[in-house]
C-alpha cells in the first residue's frame, strides 16, 4: 500500500524524491525499486529545490543504481540480506524442526542465558529483524530470527493460505523448544504485527510458556476483520465489496473474530509486555492496542510513535526507540 515516489535527482549524500506525506515522514527508511535498494535518512528541510519535491539525507545503496525517473517507495527494511552479510555479525543458518518441516532461521550468539527470538509480520521477511539485530547483540542477547511457514525456504500451510498468525504460532513455539532445547533459560518473544500476535499466542499457550519472561509488540495485529478489511483496499478492492472480500477471506482461511479476541484477552497476559504502536498505522488500529494496554497497566507498556507506518515504528526514531527497548530488557536479562 506504500505509495510509489519518482526520484528526480541523486547527488553527493542526497536524494530528491516527490512530496508526499511518505517521503516526508521522519527517521531512517529502507527506499526499495525495481532491482535497487538504498537507505535514506531525514528531510533535509532547506535543500526541496521546489513545492513538488522532497530532499532526504541518502545514506547508502546497498543494491543497484538509483537514477532520475526511477518508481521507488519507502520501507521498513533498511538492512538486506543475512547478519553477516548486513550488519557484519558472526551468524549460524540453522534449521528449526516444525510441525510441517524444516524451519529456517538466523542464530546471533550472544552471553546471556536470555534468548530473544524475532518473528516478522505482514508481507515482510526476517530481514525486518536486523534493524534492531545490532542493538540486541551489543545488549549480548543470543537473537533467533525465524522463517515461518509460508515464507522463502519454509514449508508452506496445507492450504497454501496466510492465516494471520492463527496457525503460524505454533512455528513460533517450535522456536522456543530449539532455545530451551540449546541453553535458553528464558526468551522474550519479539514480533511485529501478525508476529506480535504469534508471539501473544505462543505466550498463552505453548507448553514452554513458562520459559517466556516477556514480549515485545511492534504493530500487533489485534482484530482481523479490521486488518483484512485494509489489505483489501490497499489492493484496490471496491468499498462496496469489502465486506464480502472480509467474508471470503474469513471462510477460506478459518478466521474469526472470537480467535482473534481470545490471542488479544489481557487477562491471559503473564508477563511484562513493550507495545510500540502509533496512530498513523492504517493496517492495525493503534487504539485497540491502547485499549489492550489499559486493561494491563501492571504488566504493559505502551510507547506512542508517531507519524509511522505499519511495522515502522523504529525507522521513525530508531535511537529513541532502542532506549524504550533497553530500559524494557534490562531488568529482563
Amino acid at each position: 500500500g506504500e505509495p510509489r515516489l519518482t526520484v528526480h535527482s541523486t547527488a553527493a549524500g542526497q536524494i530528491t524524491l516527490t512530496r508526499d506525506l511518505a517521503s516526508l515522514r521522519p527517521g531512517t527508511h529502507g527506499l526499495a525499486g525495481d532491482g535497487s535498494h538504498a537507505v535514506v535518512g531525514p528531510v533535509i528541510d532547506t535543500a526541496a529545490p521546489s513545492a513538488d519535491a522532497v530532499v532526504r539525507r541518502l545514506e547508502r545503496v546497498t543494491h543497484g543504481t538509483l537514477r532520475p525517473g526511477d518508481k521507488v517507495w519507502l520501507t521498513p527494511n533498511v538492512h538486506i540480506g543475512n547478519p553477516s552479510a548486513a550488519l557484519g555479525l558472526d551468524h549460524a543458518d540453522i534449521d528449526i524442526p516444525g510441525e510441517l518441516g524444516s524451519l529456517p532461521a538466523w542464530f546471533v550468539p550472544g552471553a546471556r542465558s536470555t534468548w530473544v527470538i524475532a518473528v516478522h509480520g505482514l508481507a515482510a521477511t526476517r530481514e525486518l529483524a536486523l534493524n534492531v539485530m545490532e542493538f540486541l547483540h551489543r545488549s549480548s542477547f543470543p537473537v533467533l530470527a525465524l522463517a515461518y511457514r509460508g515464507d522463502l525456504g519454509a514449508p508452506r500451510n496445507p492450504d497454501g493460505l496466510n492465516h494471520l498468525g492463527e496457525t503460524e504460532w505454533r512455528d513460533l513455539d517450535a522456536a522456543i523448544r530449539y532455545a530451551v532445547r540449546y541453553g535458553a533459560e528464558h526468551v522474550v518473544l519479539y514480533g511485529w504485527s501478525t508476529g506480535a500476535t504469534m508471539a501473544l499466542r505462543a505466550a498463552a499457550h505453548s507448553a514452554m510458556r513458562d520459559h517466556v519472561s516477556g514480549l515485545v509488540l511492534d504493530s500487533p495485529v489485534l482484530d482481523w476483520e479490521t486488518t483484512l478489511r485494509a489489505l483489501a483496499t490497499a489492493r484496490h478492492t471496491p468499498g462496496a465489496l469489502l465486506p464480502l472480500a472480509v467474508r471470503a477471506a474469513q471462510g477460506r482461511t478459518g478466521l474469526h473474530g472470537d480467535r482473534i479476541a481470545e490471542a488479544a484477552d489481557p487477562t491471559r497476559l503473564r508477563v511484562p509486555t513493550l507495545i510500540f504502536h502509533g496512530p498513523d498505522d492504517t493496517v492495525a488500529p493503534w487504539t485497540l492496542s491502547r485499549r489492550f494496554a489499559a486493561h494491563r497497566p501492571d504488566l504493559i507498556t505502551l510507547q506512542p510513535v508517531a507519524h509511522a507506518p505499519h511495522s515502522a515504528m523504529w525507522n521513525a526514531d530508531p535511537a529513541g526507540y532502542e532506549e524504550i527497548l533497553r530500559r524494557f530488557l534490562t531488568p529482563l536479562m
